[in-house]
């Protein structure tokens, strides 16, 4: 395995992946600093959006994580990082619509969002597991275990791959609602909650890109063992 394969599977994704969080960061505090003229807060706006859809059983907590911003369909709970509840910005508006966004998905039984649902105990399984096989692979040129590495790195990609249309389609319907519901109203703020939307979606871009270049890169390691 020469330099170069490793530096295009696993650098290559690796900068990308830095620059999509420094993109979303980024641009989340640049328009953190525009309100809104509809004045709501991301808590409010949320409570708005899930009521407008008919959905009463999803309750909105505020957590201590930022950009940790999710949707928990097994307990039906949207969680907005302070920023995003408090604030009244367009990021914040934004970042609130996506995640209800997740939540109108999972009363519609939208297909992707069921099919991520149901791969996640595989995907943190793999996870936890993936440190201890490729370092022991790499350490004792263990075969074996490389191709469990290829294994764990094989259920992260199918992960991401699924988790692609689930974040794209549901930023889709926050730009819509939120323009529907008069929540964002100028073209300013439009063209903001597109940029953040748009940013956030380049770090599960790379994720994918992380995970493909990572098997690929194992499956010539392991041939190059053998």
């Amino acid at each position: 395995m020469n330099f170069s394969n490793y530096f295009l599977l696993i650098g290559i994704p690796l900068v990308f992946g830095l620059w999509a969080q420094y993109r979303v960061s980024s641009t989340f505090n640049r328009y953190k600093k525009v309100a809104t003229t509809s004045g709501l807060t991301g808590a409010q706006a949320a409570q708005q959006i899930l009521s407008a859809s008919e959905i009463h059983d999803v309750s909105i907590v505020a957590i201590d994580s930022m950009l940790g911003d999710h949707y928990d369909p097994s307990k039906k709970c949207l969680n907005l990082s302070s920023d995003v509840f408090y604030g009244n910005s367009v990021s914040a508006v934004g970042v609130a619509a996506h995640e209800c966004g997740h939540a109108i998905q999972h009363k519609l039984h939208y297909s992707p969002l069921r099919w991520r649902t149901a791969i996640v105990p595989a995907t943190q399984f793999s996870s936890q597991l993936l440190p201890f096989v490729v370092l022991g692979g790499f350490f004792f040129h263990l075969t074996n275990l490389i191709s469990l590495g290829i294994a764990c790195y094989a259920v992260l990609m199918i992960f991401q791959l699924i988790t692609l249309p689930v974040e794209f389609d549901a930023s889709a319907r926050a730009k819509v609602i939120l323009q529907k519901m008069g929540i964002i109203q100028s073209p300013a703020e439009v063209a903001g909650v597109k940029a953040v939307l748009d940013a956030a979606a380049l770090t599960y871009i790379a994720a994918f890109v992380a995970a493909v270049g990572n098997m690929i890169y194992l499956l010539m390691v392991r041939r190059d063992s053998r």
